[in-house]
């Protein structure tokens, strides 16, 4: 031990210092080697295992025998790998990937991203709990510091994905304390999504449309929610439709579901689909109005049969059908109309369906590439919410919510090659999912028109106030 004298501030006072010899500090940079390598075995107990089988066998057998043995193991997981991929990764990806992807580079990447923290001379980092590797995502559980967020990793995600390697990465809470940093390094919806298999019965709780990113079926609740699909020209949100329309083929076939279509495009979009509608308007303003209106009216008299039968919410059935609202444009009523009294009344229509239609079964589905307020004054009455690619940043959060886009709903970053692709905010999830629509073909909406028309297509110049006994 080596004593020293040090001054203190005032230059006045000495102060004696104790200095560790060397063989001391070799003691503690021992001891502390010894101890990371004990922490580290204990979280990757297979690794360690693989060690010291490989330390026996290279004994025992020498180097030519470890060779033949690794050749043999090798052979082993490629046959593993290809007869149960799910088991393969879980086992022997994830705990790979963890220990020479994540826990290599974490600590470098707490500090630069600004997320660890310094008290009394030490250093304190999140620590990682888990991590679930899949084809085209890793999920990495995360225990945060005390006095952290989520709001703080929401942050730096950007940096956390370059960090990694990763086309994006995006914050999922767990549970308080925890969360789960979910690192996209392929993509699931890069290949078009076949159109679905027409379902036997219609779920309107749950209309398979397309694929969720983690490679699950995207299902779309209607039934008490009215949509907004939001997109720019070219994103896809024909697919939607079709998709949706598609899925609601059984209700519709049967009767427990009435499609009335408005298309401000002159018909172009939805008349291959006209097959599958109860009343379809596409020939001037007035007469989409005059739909809207007459829709405002069917429900009232519902809502008011209901209230007599003691019913709060409309059940759909063959002779009571859910009344689905197609609008294809909506921006073509509510604000390019040149006529202020029909843009008045398509507004104030609309309103109504959307602020009283959930109960009495009467819900609208509309379609607009604009989202503004000007365009859109009434989005917040939808429920349900889908954003397809945008041409703004700006526009994400107009569509999805407040900070959608900071919770990974990168609308305005999706390529133009890749329509249908979007973010949906699902009931009850905090962060938006990112799914594909499935592609719709020319046969395949003929085969959907053919499969589940009921041939009952009424023109608007036929349409009737609602009598008793309907709906």
């Amino acid at each position: 031990m080596v004593t020293g004298l040090r001054s203190s501030r005032s230059g006045e006072i000495l102060v004696p210092v104790s200095r560790p010899s060397l063989p001391g500090l070799l003691l503690v940079n021992v001891a502390r080697v010894i101890g990371r390598l004990v922490v580290w075995s204990c979280r990757h107990p297979v690794a360690v295992l693989v060690l010291a089988l490989a330390a026996v066998v290279l004994r025992s057998h020498g180097p030519r025998g470890l060779a033949i043995v690794a050749a043999a193991v090798g052979a082993l997981l490629v046959v593993w790998w290809r007869v149960h991929p799910v088991t393969f990764r879980r086992v022997v990806v994830s705990p790979f990937r963890a220990a020479f992807v994540y826990a290599r580079m974490w600590q470098p990447a707490m500090v630069t991203c600004g997320l660890d923290t310094r008290m009394g001379g030490e250093e304190y980092l999140p620590r990682i709990r888990r991590v679930v590797s899949t084809p085209y995502v890793d999920r990495v559980l995360v225990k945060i510091l005390p006095g952290q967020s989520p709001e703080q990793y929401e942050n730096a995600t950007s940096q956390l994905a370059h960090t990694f390697s990763s086309v994006r990465c995006r914050v999922v809470l767990d549970r308080p304390g925890r969360l789960w940093l979910e690192f996209t390094h392929g993509d699931s919806l890069a290949e078009i999504v076949p159109a679905i298999t027409p379902p036997a019965s219609v779920d309107l709780t749950a209309l398979p449309i397309g694929r969720t990113e983690g490679g699950g079926d995207w299902r779309l609740r209607l039934l008490g929610s009215h949509l907004l699909v939001a997109g720019a020209t070219g994103s896809g949100k024909g697919s939607v439709m079709a998709s949706m329309l598609r899925a609601m083929g059984p209700g519709i076939r049967d009767g427990s579901v009435e499609v009335w279509a408005i298309d401000p495009k002159g018909g172009m979009e939805l008349t291959p689909s006209s097959g599958l509608f109860e009343r379809f308007v596409y020939d001037s303003p007035a007469s989409m109005v005059q739909l809207l209106e007459e829709a405002v009216s069917f429900m009232r008299f519902r809502a008011e049969r209901l209230r007599l039968e003691g019913q709060r919410v409309h059940v759909p059935s063959p002779g009571d059908p859910l009344v689905v609202v197609l609008v294809d444009e909506m921006a073509a009523l509510t604000a390019y109309v040149g006529d202020r009294d029909l843009k008045r009344r398509a507004e104030s229509a609309l309103q109504l369906l959307l602020s009283q239609g959930r109960a009495p079964g009467v819900l609208v589905v509309a379609a607009v590439q604009d989202p503004g307020k000007d365009v859109v004054g009434f989005r917040d009455l939808f429920p349900s919410r889908i954003a397809l690619r945008l041409l703004e940043d700006v526009q994400v959060d107009m569509v999805l919510g407040r900070s959608a886009r900071l919770r990974g709903a990168e609308c305005d970053q999706i390529p133009a090659s890749l329509p249908g692709v979007g973010y949906v905010v699902l009931e009850g999830v905090r962060e938006p999912v990112r799914v594909r629509a499935a592609y719709m073909s020319d046969d395949d909406v003929k085969d959907t028109v053919a499969r589940f028309s009921r041939d009952r297509y009424s023109d608007v110049v036929q349409l009737a106030q609602p009598a008793e006994g309907r709906g």
